[in-house]
């Protein structure tokens, strides 16, 4: 029997939109707080609220997204959550003063939480059952180019040309996102039957409590790799490797994008321990290289297996949540993920910020290498327990 197609138009264009949106994303990101201090002569700290405030609003929102989702029609969403984002990124020409460009990124980070979880609720429901880990790992793929590319264009624009070129970059960006959301909803208006249901707004119900102890597997990994973001290319200057620290996100996602297509087939056809156990002691192996890093080669060599380790957890915690959640809910799954994910992400950047002052960038690697075995056994206990449950039933 042949298998069925992932490679489906509506899934298509739900991960190029998911691929232009997180470029877009990781380019602001990157590029703002350089500009803000450079254009308007502000602190580093204000230039970090640029990026906290979006981040901020993403987490505030998520958590609601799951039921707006299920109210109004994930397509919808999708489209209305696109529009609004193009809407803000148009908004970044008109911006002169510190509060409004507060204000635009607070509206940024909304549009941005509800788009994305829109996206990703609808890639899970489009991709195949059968080849969910397969289909996930390359929607997810989008995400994790975009960390590559956004940068890359941000960073190279405004050093050759201006930051009105980047904007305008930018901005045809989210234009072809609308245009391929729009593609996308009518593509799936007759596959995609949102489910009229009773909306219940009270916390128990904003999250999925079938995905939380695997969302916090996810915070825990996010948390981890925050101090990769945050924090590399400092600690690259500081061993005398500011010449290579530009390859290491390049590197990563070459070894991610070599390695996705087999895990996700291995995970489909053998379950998650089969893949998420290599991956974690990968990822856990990666910070120790990091924490012996003294040449280019060996710098290197870690980004590729942290590519292959983390890289390829997210859509394997994303799939096991999936498939332990009601299909009416998976807004409300991807929802309560997301949000955790995000959450570790902005917890780990401030906290191991204050850890390194006192441990030092070498020792916080290996520190972070036994955190994720810990990680790993918390995992295959939740797992355990999950089997056990469903045996005494």
């Amino acid at each position: 029997m042949s298998r069925q197609k992932i490679w489906t138009k509506n899934f298509i264009s739900i991960g190029l939109v998911n691929l232009f949106v997180f470029t877009t994303f990781y380019s602001l990101l990157t590029t703002l707080p350089l500009y803000v201090i450079d254009e308007w002569g502000i602190s580093e700290a204000q230039a970090g609220l640029v990026v906290t405030i979006m981040l901020v609003s993403a987490i505030l929102v998520r958590p609601f997204s799951g039921n707006i989702l299920l109210k109004f029609g994930k397509s919808n969403m999708l489209v209305l959550g696109v529009l609004l984002f193009a809407l803000t990124s148009i908004g970044y020409f008109f911006v002169f003063s510190f509060t409004t460009l507060l204000m635009l990124r607070f509206i940024h980070g909304i549009s941005f939480a509800i788009l994305t979880t829109a996206a990703s609720a609808i890639a899970t429901d489009i991709v195949p059952m059968e080849r969910r880990g397969e289909g996930l790992g390359y929607f997810t793929m989008s995400m994790n180019i975009a960390v590559v590319i956004g940068p890359f264009i941000g960073l190279t624009l405004i050093q050759s040309f201006s930051y009105q070129v980047l904007l305008v970059i930018l901005n045809i960006f989210t234009c072809i996102s609308v245009f391929l959301a729009f593609i996308a909803k009518k593509n799936g208006s007759t596959k995609l039957k949102e489910e009229k249901i009773i909306i219940n707004w009270s916390i128990r119900e904003l999250f999925e409590k079938q995905a939380l102890s695997i969302s916090v597997i996810g915070l825990l990994s996010a948390f981890a790799y925050s101090s990769i973001v945050s924090f590399i290319s400092v600690y690259a200057e500081g061993r005398g490797l500011s010449n290579v620290s530009s390859y290491f996100f390049l590197v990563f996602a070459v070894a991610m994008l070599l390695s996705r297509p087999y895990l996700g087939k291995q995970f489909d056809l053998h379950g998650p321990k089969r893949v998420v156990i290599p991956c974690m002691i990968m990822f856990s192996a990666g910070f120790i290289g990091l924490g012996f890093t003294s040449s280019a080669v060996m710098f290197l060599i870690s980004a590729a297996i942290i590519g292959v380790g983390y890289g390829s957890l997210l859509p394997f915690l994303l799939s096991i949540i999936i498939e332990r959640s009601p299909s009416n809910r998976s807004g409300h799954a991807n929802a309560t993920f997301y949000t955790m994910f995000d959450t570790g992400i902005a917890i780990g950047s401030f906290l191991l910020g204050i850890i390194v002052t006192y441990t030092g960038f070498a020792n916080l690697f290996f520190i972070l290498a036994g955190f994720v075995i810990i990680i790993l056994i918390t995992f295959l206990k939740l797992i355990r327990m999950k089997k056990d449950v469903e045996t005494n039933r």
